[in-house]
């Protein structure tokens, strides 16, 4: 059958369309932006996702800028503008086209308005304020009622626990066991331990809600998969060599909004070279999670394969709005935080890092952002920051790293996309090779796959203990900060050694030795006081500028790892005298109480 010809006008058509030789009126209406949903998805206690959908802006050039406020409060606060993340697709998981980003240090429990204004030079202007409220500490039932319970009594108290309850632990050795109980948001069922009672197994919690875990001691594992609204807090956990494959604190199914919080976590990975990398004699997750909205605060966690992590690959459960903030993390055969296949807004803050093979892995971010802000990391035999298998988002600010062999290294084999580095310190030297990782040759920078296009590093400080000033950029060499200056984006880049630090430290020259944490704050006046200004993120600096590295000269250290208790003076009501007493009914002077609370 015959088939009619095109006409010259429909070719002609075709071939402007394959060549992207499109009308003017076309190219404008795909680069501009098509204004879609906000959204600020499971809030954590101290940060916001904020989410702007959009269609449109093929060139990429619509930006979207952040201001905040308490309600009720009258001053705006500006904040980083949110990140552009176009659609993409990497290890079987795919994401849409849109704005993202976070606010950082906010107040629990309050309700905030955010302005999001689009603007883009294309077409497609539009400011919107919408509202959204931070999570609040989890606390038992103001009316909550104690049970005691004893190792002999324990089964029926399980099976008997209402909302409200609050199961006192008593001293003794109670064996592994399955809570089978709910809470409700006002009136969560507690679980929680006196000096004595002791747990040997395995604590499960399978699709719970509600529950509360405070101050218990077991030589096991928690496990709360599934499970919602979990709150550990205050708990020592001891992970068994031959048992529970030797974890701490885990969920392996889809969980929402666990608050694991001040606890102490011990692994039983050595710190040694045959248990270095993913291949090496290591076992065990020391807090591991998958799923939204949840906060890893304030743990203290050692001697694990990962010290925190999430899953990974198939296994990969919506793991966007996660805070993981203010750990002591120490001995990590792998990797120290494992935030691979972030979907997006997971926020690694103000963690501090001694003796790990790789600090922290990002294998792959999926488009992202992936924050990594205010951490310090010391004793890296590998590499501090694993940006592998495509990742995408990756957002570096503030950071301070003293390590062996390359100061910034990134060997990927696949192209990083989409990084983004602001006011780095990065100290390398002492090149080695550990369990067949070898960490480079000492440069100040190494990356051998960057994606140019879309990734932006400046602003950041580096040093090698070898004396020289070289490394490679993308496809770009180096061999001194001038021409590092003048060949790569990190144009106000500065170079900086040990001598920086406010107190005296030792290099990492021993990978192998298990170093004490280090105080890396900087002394006034030095060289890292040159950095950029970051709304949110390093508002009220000293002297010049922002200082470059994880802390501001002549501020206090963070509180790492669980925080000391401190009391709150709440006054009494009151107190009358009887009618005719000594001051004739009038109120006494008015007095107060200590009241204990934990430091949130």
């Amino acid at each position: 059958m015959s088939r009619a010809r095109p006409s010259c006008a429909a070719w002609l058509a075709v071939l402007l369309s394959i060549a992207g030789l499109v009308s003017p009126v076309h190219a404008q209406t795909q680069n501009a932006t098509t204004p879609g949903a906000t959204t600020a998805p499971y809030p954590t206690l101290q940060s916001l996702t904020l989410e702007w959908a959009i269609g449109g802006d093929s060139n990429r050039n619509g930006v979207v800028n952040v201001r905040y406020r308490a309600q009720g409060e009258t001053l705006w606060r500006a904040a980083m503008p949110l990140r552009r993340i176009p659609a993409g697709l990497n290890q079987g998981f795919q994401w849409a086209n849109r704005h993202s980003g976070s606010l950082f240090d906010l107040r629990p429990g309050t309700t905030y308005e955010i302005e999001l204004s689009l603007s883009d030079p294309d077409g497609g202007q539009e400011t919107r304020v919408i509202t959204a409220t931070t999570r609040s500490v989890p606390r038992p039932a103001t009316d909550a009622v104690i049970k005691p319970v004893t190792p002999g009594d324990l089964t029926v108290n399980i099976a008997n626990a209402q909302p409200g309850d609050i199961l006192l632990l008593g001293p003794g050795t109670y064996p592994g066991f399955v809570f089978g109980r709910d809470g409700t948001a006002a009136r969560p069922i507690v679980i929680r331990g006196q000096p004595g009672a002791v747990i040997e197994g395995e604590l499960g919690m399978f699709n719970r809600s509600h529950v509360h875990l405070e101050s218990l001691t077991v030589n096991g594992r928690i496990r709360f998969n599934a499970s919602n609204h979990i709150s550990i807090t205050r708990c020592t956990v001891s992970a068994s060599a031959t048992q529970f494959s030797g974890d701490g604190i885990v969920s392996y199914l889809r969980a929402e909004n666990a608050y694991i919080a001040d606890n102490v976590v011990n692994g039983t990975t050595p710190w040694r070279e045959d248990a270095f990398g993913a291949s090496g004699i290591n076992r065990g997750e020391g807090i591991l999670v998958t799923g939204p909205g949840h906060v890893i605060a304030h743990n203290r966690v050692s001697g694990f394969r990962d010290n925190i992590s999430l899953l990974e690959d198939g296994e990969a459960r919506e793991q966007y709005s996660i805070d993981i903030i203010g750990n002591e993390l120490g001995e990590a055969a792998d990797d120290a935080i494992e935030a691979d296949f972030c979907f997006h807004n997971c926020r690694i803050l103000r963690n501090r890092v001694t003796n790990a093979f790789i600090a922290f892995s990002s294998q792959p971010g999926l488009g992202g952002p992936t924050y990594f802000v205010r951490n310090v990391a010391y004793n890296v035999p590998h590499v501090a920051f694993k940006l592998y298998r495509g990742s995408s988002g990756d957002v570096l600010l503030h950071n301070t790293i003293v390590k062996a062999g390359d100061a910034f290294g990134l060997y990927p084999g696949v192209g990083v996309s989409r990084l983004l580095t602001r006011n780095n310190l990065f100290l390398g030297g002492f090149p080695g090779t550990y369990n067949g990782f070898d960490n480079g040759t000492g440069a100040v920078l190494a990356i051998a796959d960057l994606v140019v296009d879309g990734s932006s590093l400046d602003f950041d400080a580096f040093g090698s203990e070898t004396g020289r000033f070289e490394g490679r950029f993308a496809t770009t060499s180096f061999s001194s900060l001038a021409s590092l200056r003048g060949l790569t984006t990190e144009v106000h880049a500065v170079q900086a050694s040990r001598a920086v630090f406010a107190k005296a430290i030792a290099a990492p020259s021993s990978p192998l030795t298990r170093y004490a944490p280090q105080d890396l704050r900087p002394a006034r006046g030095s060289v890292l006081d040159a950095g950029q200004v970051i709304p949110n993120i390093n508002d009220g600096f000293l002297d010049v500028a922002p200082d470059i590295g994880a802390h501001e000269a002549g501020s206090d250290l963070p509180e790492y790892g669980p925080r000391r208790p401190r009391f709150v003076s709440r006054p009494l009501p009151p107190l009358q005298r009887p009618v005719g007493g000594a001051q004739g009914g009038k109120p006494l002077p008015r007095v107060t109480r200590q009241r204990l609370q934990l430091g949130h």
